[in-house]
């Protein structure tokens, strides 16, 4: 890899305790990764089963903490992204006994705290979303509700809201509500996306063909591997190595422009970061 060449991981988790931590960031350094968006785990993988919104900054705090640490074994640096799981909902529900309206409720205040975090500087974007898995009608709106909620704090902030959502190639319904609430859809980004979106910005899954898809569209993209660093599951869903295997891929096979799109170009775009700047 070309050591003048930013290499950016979109969507990874890291456990500063159970589970790999900072060997997944010195195996991503050895490939040649060079920066990470790390996002908070879901909060009940980090202990936190509660129906108080300020037991969830512990799980904030663990993040920011631990993306300290991978910073300064990075070449570039890290950032954290701070949010609420959409599948939050779901244990609210069935595990606390919570309605749906008092679920998203509960998951509004969260992500208050974590716009905090973004205020001051110490993280990057807010996470939200909606179940990827079926769920009736209240909680799919309820769902809807808090990810609106998360479009508004990231137009008050200017900042971006990393998506958890079903699979799609169309999601220019969420776009037009982020942008009815003055957050640009560029700022939306749809972690674990295919090749091709229509509405927010794909992270898109380091699936070759799918990268092949998104460098051959030339639209702004960004990649990820969505590691949950979970030693019960050992480099689910895709290993830290994967993304810069990827580009050094995209590289043999003459994709210069779309690694400068997905590893500089977009990510000044979308998050304000300069990947080259920060980097050495």
């Amino acid at each position: 890899m070309d050591d003048d060449t930013p290499v950016l991981d979109n969507h990874m988790h890291l456990d500063p305790d159970a589970a790999r931590g900072m060997d997944a960031v010195d195996d991503f350094v050895q490939l040649g990764g060079t920066h990470l968006l790390v996002v908070n785990k879901p909060s009940w993988h980090l202990g936190v089963e509660s129906t108080d919104p300020e037991d969830f900054r512990s799980v904030f705090e663990t993040t920011i903490d631990i993306v300290a640490d991978a910073t300064k074994r990075l070449p570039g640096r890290a950032w954290p992204i701070l949010g609420v799981h959409p599948g939050l909902i779901s244990r609210l529900i069935d595990d606390r006994g919570c309605s749906p309206d008092d679920a998203a409720d509960l998951m509004q205040r969260v992500l208050d705290i974590a716009a905090e975090y973004v205020e001051s500087g110490d993280a990057l974007a807010l996470k939200s979303g909606r179940p990827h898995y079926e769920v009736d009608d209240a909680v799919w709106e309820a769902s809807n509700t808090v990810m609106k909620y998360a479009f508004a704090l990231g137009a008050d902030l200017d900042c971006v809201v990393q998506l958890h959502t079903e699979a799609s190639e169309d999601l220019t319904e969420i776009a037009d509500w982020a942008d009815a609430r003055g957050l640009d859809p560029l700022h939306v980004v749809k972690h674990y996306a295919s090749g091709r979106l229509a509405g927010p910005t794909p992270s898109v899954m380091c699936n070759k063909e799918w990268l092949e898809t998104a460098a051959e569209h030339e639209a702004p993209f960004l990649m990820e591997t969505d590691y949950v660093d979970d030693p019960d599951r050992p480099g689910a869903v895709m290993g830290p190595k994967t993304v810069p295997r990827r580009v050094r891929w995209l590289r043999e096979e003459g994709y210069d422009d779309a690694i400068e799109i997905a590893h500089v170009e977009t990510p000044k775009r979308v998050y304000g970061i300069d990947t080259r700047r920060t980097l050495g």
